[in-house]
C-alpha cells in the first residue's frame, strides 16, 4: 500500500543521503572529509550528536582507513557504511577489490569528482568508472530525490543473500550535492521496515561458526572465487527489479534498471548518466516541438550493465549517441559507450561517442539538441563520421 505520510522537505543532494542513511540508522559509519561529499558525512555526525542515531562513528585518518574500518565491522557482522568522492576513493582503490571480494554488503554514497591533474573539485564520472571493474553495484541518481531513493534499495540490494555485493550510490558532485530541491521523505519506521534488520548469515564474531575472511588464496582456489563474485552481480539483476518494484509499491516512484523518455516511436536515441538526464529530457522537449522523433535512455544501474535491457530499449532505433562524462583513456571511446556498443553490436546500428562536461563543465539543452541533430543527420545518411566527439570543448579536436 502506497504510504499516505509523506513528508516535504527542502535539502541539497548531501543532506537527502544523510536523511537516509539516517532513517536506516546503521551500525558503523567511518568518516573521512573530502570536497563535494564532506557535508554528507558532517550532516550524518551531526544526527548522531544529537541522539538521532545509535551509530558507531569512526572518524578515521584517511580514505584507505575509512573503506578499512568498514571492511572490519562488516565482516564482524556489522551494518556498515562510508562515503567519498574522487581522489577519496582512488586511495580507497586497493580497499574496494578486498570489499567486493569477501563479497561485504558495504553502502557508499559516492558524490562524483574529476580526478586530478590538474587539480579540479568539480563533478565528473571518472571516479566512479575508474571503478567500474572493482566488483562493486553501481546506480547512478538523476536527482536528490532520486540520490535518496537510491541509498535506501542499496542496503536491501546489499545484503540479499544471493547477492552479498558492495553497492555505490552515485550523485553528481555540486549539480546534485550541494543543490537543494524539494524531495518525498518518507516516514523513518516506513524506511526501516521497508530496509529491515541486518541479520548476516556469516560473520567473524559468531562463535559458534568460525570462519576465516580475506586469507590467502592460492591457485587450487582463487579462481573459483573470482566466478561467485561474476555470480552474485548475476543475481542482483533479479533483486534489483524487485526491490524497486517493493519500493515503488510505497512510494509511487519505481526505478528499473534504466528509464525511457519518448521512446516509443523515437527513430534516434541518445543514452546518458546521471544529473545530465534532466537536461537531455528537455532537449527530447526542444526537438518533439520541431517535430522530430527522438528520445532519451536514462541508465540508472551501471554496473552490473544491464546489456539485454538497453538492447532492447535501443534495438529498433537508426542511431545512438552515448554520452559519457569521462574518457576512457586508450579506448575508441567513453566507459559507457563502450558497453552500450558492445550490447548492440548485432544490430550494426551507428552508435556514436560523445564526450562532456569534463571537469564540471556546464552542458545545455541546447547543445544536446545539436547532438539529435547531429544523429539524425547519421540516421538519414548511413553515415557516422567520427565516433568519438567532444561537446563543449573550446578548442578543436585533432
Amino acid at each position: 500500500m502506497p504510504i499516505t505520510e509523506v513528508s516535504k522537505i527542502a535539502l541539497t543532494g548531501n543532506e537527502a543521503v544523510a536523511e537516509a542513511l539516517r532513517q536506516v540508522n546503521p551500525d558503523v559509519a567511518a568518516i573521512y572529509p573530502i570536497t563535494p561529499q564532506t557535508e554528507m558525512m558532517m550532516k550524518f555526525a551531526d544526527f548522531h550528536a544529537d541522539g538521532l542515531v545509535d551509530t558507531e562513528v569512526v572518524c578515521t585518518e584517511s580514505e584507505h582507513s575509512a573503506m578499512s574500518a568498514a571492511v572490519g565491522a562488516s565482516a564482524a557482522g556489522a551494518r556498515a557504511i562510508t562515503a567519498t568522492s574522487s581522489a577519496g576513493m582512488a586511495l580507497m582503490w586497493e580497499i574496494l577489490y578486498v570489499a567486493a571480494s569477501c563479497r561485504l554488503p558495504i553502502v557508499m554514497p559516492l558524490v562524483n569528482r574529476a580526478l586530478s591533474a590538474p587539480l579540479n573539485i568539480h563533478c565528473d564520472h571518472s571516479d566512479s568508472m575508474g571503478a567500474r571493474d572493482t566488483g562493486w553495484i553501481q546506480i547512478f541518481s538523476e536527482s536528490a530525490q532520486e540520490a535518496y531513493d537510491n541509498t535506501i534499495q542499496a542496503f536491501r540490494i546489499a545484503e540479499h543473500k544471493d547477492v552479498l555485493t558492495p553497492v555505490m550510490v552515485t550523485l553528481d558532485g555540486f549539480i546534485l550535492s550541494h543543490t537543494m530541491e524539494v524531495l518525498n521523505v518518507i516516514p523513518d519506521d516506513e524506511v526501516r521496515k521497508f530496509v529491515g534488520e541486518y541479520r548476516p548469515e556469516h560473520y567473524l564474531l559468531d562463535k559458534k561458526n568460525l570462519l576465516t575472511v580475506g586469507p590467502l588464496d592460492l591457485p587450487p582456489h582463487y579462481f573459483e572465487h573470482k566466478r561467485q563474485q561474476v555470480e552474485g552481480l548475476d543475481n542482483s539483476f533479479e533483486t534489483i527489479r524487485r526491490i524497486g518494484e517493493e519500493y515503488a509499491e510505497i512510494t509511487g516512484r519505481k526505478y528499473g534498471f534504466i528509464e525511457e523518455y519518448m521512446m516509443d516511436d523515437a527513430e534516434v536515441a541518445i543514452l546518458t548518466l546521471g544529473s545530465s538526464a534532466g537536461t537531455a529530457k528537455e532537449a527530447v522537449n526542444i526537438m518533439r516541438d520541431r517535430g522530430r522523433k527522438v528520445g532519451l535512455v536514462k541508465l540508472r544501474l551501471f554496473r552490473p550493465f544491464p546489456f539485454k535491457t538497453v538492447l532492447e530499449s535501443l534495438k529498433n532505433v537508426k542511431a545512438v549517441g552515448v554520452m559519457d562524462r569521462s574518457i576512457a583513456f586508450g579506448a575508441e571511446g567513453g566507459p559507457a559507450w563502450l558497453e552500450v556498443r558492445s550490447a548492440l553490436y548485432d544490430t550494426k546500428t551507428p552508435i556514436l561517442n560523445f564526450i562532456y562536461g569534463l571537469g564540471g563543465r556546464d552542458i545545455s539543452n541546447t547543445q544536446i539538441a545539436e547532438v539529435y541533430e547531429r544523429l539524425l543527420k547519421v540516421a538519414e545518411t548511413g553515415k557516422a563520421g567520427s565516433l568519438r566527439n567532444f561537446v563543449g570543448l573550446r578548442e578543436p579536436a585533432k
